[in-house]
């Protein structure tokens, strides 16, 4: 192969990642993967903590945007968030990985959650406000994207099927007469919605909720 390069390193793991779980991801095996030796990848990366960074690092950078003061605020936050759960659903092992880390090494993050703040303040948010507004923001990204519409790491279609089928008939063998809801609506509660359902209805959900606070203050 030709010069390894660190992208493809990121790339490597988050594939194995994906597939089999973050245990699965080691230098050793990703060295086996890439017909390199372990040595090789030491130059990018001295440790599997400095490689879950980068792979954090990566699974963020696919989606960075700059404040714009001559676009609507609600606009933009409602751009970042839904294009972050995009990218990040794109890897089914994206929110282990974010949740391995610490997020205040990872540069791209740091930029996204700059953004957000920035956003939250041009809505009229006080300081304090805006670091609960973006971090509430982030982690809903994150969760919507670590939700059930991405099959687990290492387990296959039939494996996941069968489990759905499992918790939906366990949900309906409830008492009705207890808990009439759970029953009647235990199809869509182990199905889910639509993927594109699932994901805007969540990024609603949080926009809303800011977006009625931030009127607020304008009434006040």
């Amino acid at each position: 192969m030709g010069k390894l390069t660190r992208e493809a390193v990121v790339e490597q793991a988050l594939e194995i990642g994906g597939a089999e779980g973050l245990q699965a991801v080691t230098i050793r095996r990703l060295a086996q993967e890439l017909g390199v030796t372990p040595m090789a990848l030491y130059w990018h990366f001295k440790n599997k903590e400095q490689l879950l960074v980068g792979m954090a690092d990566h699974l963020v950078q696919g989606f960075v945007i700059a404040e714009d003061r001559d676009r609507p605020w609600q606009e933009q936050l409602r751009e970042l968030v839904t294009g972050l759960v995009k990218v990040l659903r794109h890897y089914p092992c994206a929110a282990a990985v974010l949740e391995e880390v610490d997020q205040m090494t990872v540069p791209n993050f740091l930029r996204v959650w700059d953004t957000a703040l920035g956003l939250a303040r041009q809505a009229g948010f006080t300081y304090e406000e805006s670091c609960l507004i973006s971090k509430y923001l982030l982690q809903g990204a994150i969760a919507l994207a670590a939700g059930p519409m991405n099959r687990r790491p290492g387990r296959t279609e039939q494996e996941a099927a069968e489990n759905m089928r499992v918790k939906r008939v366990s949900l309906q063998s409830l008492p009705p007469d207890v808990y009439p809801h759970i029953v009647e609506m235990a199809v869509p509660l182990c199905e889910g919605a639509s993927a594109g359902l699932y994901d805007t209805f969540g990024v609603d959900l949080l926009m809303t909720g800011i977006e009625t606070l931030a009127a607020r203050l304008g009434d006040d």
